[in-house]
């Protein structure tokens, strides 16, 4: 059994959680109102310009050059997809320049960040790796999934194609085969640390949408607003 395989294993009530969130079914189904998608954006844009620099440190702790590469260019094209998704999405969902002044992360966002920040500083290039894995392994697996659904709002199309499309699963590979690459000759101890991070960061992504469906605001915000 492949370490990533173990990893399916120890998430996999998670994972089954995370593709039938209603978050995530209102979007294969059509029927996710625009306003909840255009919170998730605003949060994946922050997320993802973190989720981008990670990359970049993590490129900076592999001794094999060719690693170092691979991960640049996965930051690279993660600040154009951050790119990307803001121009397009700011389109289409009205997202002006006031809402993004305005914006603050959600607490799960805020916390999904830092917990990648911790694996790059307090690990190595594997903890780093299975902290970044889940992001990539669970979209792909929804795009996937959804390759034939055809949601009314073409935004929702769009988006299932993007994560259903080969450059992104061929992406996706390429983090899972690194990750069984680097545990390769570690020992049981250093695997449960590596494995670890990969499932909290699992855990965020599930809470991740549920950040997103209900609109997750921080307590001193809601007590503001009179909620």
């Amino acid at each position: 059994m492949k370490f990533t395989d173990e990893l399916q294993v120890a998430t996999k009530e998670s994972w089954e959680k995370s593709l039938n969130h209603p978050f995530v079914q209102g979007i294969v189904k059509g029927d996710l109102p625009l306003e909840t998608f255009k919170y998730y954006i605003l949060q994946d844009i922050y997320y993802l310009k973190h989720y981008g620099k990670v990359h970049a440190i993590a490129a900076s702790q592999a001794e094999d050059f060719d690693i170092t590469a691979l991960l640049a260019q996965k930051a690279q094209k993660t600040a154009q997809a951050e790119l990307t998704v803001h121009n397009e999405h700011a389109r289409i969902l009205n997202i002006t320049d006031e809402d993004m002044k305005h914006f603050k992360p959600a607490p799960t966002a805020y916390a999904y960040t830092s917990h990648l920040y911790r694996a790059t500083m307090f690990g190595h290039l594997a903890h780093s790796v299975a902290a970044m894995l889940p992001c990539y392994w669970l979209y792909a697996d929804i795009g996937k999934k959804n390759e034939n659904a055809n949601p009314a709002p073409q935004i929702y199309q769009n988006w299932i194609k993007m994560y259903a499309g080969a450059e992104f699963q061929n992406s996706t590979n390429d983090m899972i085969n690194l990750l069984n690459m680097l545990v390769e000759n570690m020992n049981e101890h250093q695997k449960e640390q590596v494995k670890e991070q990969f499932i909290i960061a699992k855990e965020y992504e599930l809470h991740f949408w549920e950040m997103s469906y209900t609109f997750e605001k921080w307590l001193s915000h809601r007590e503001e607003a009179g909620l």
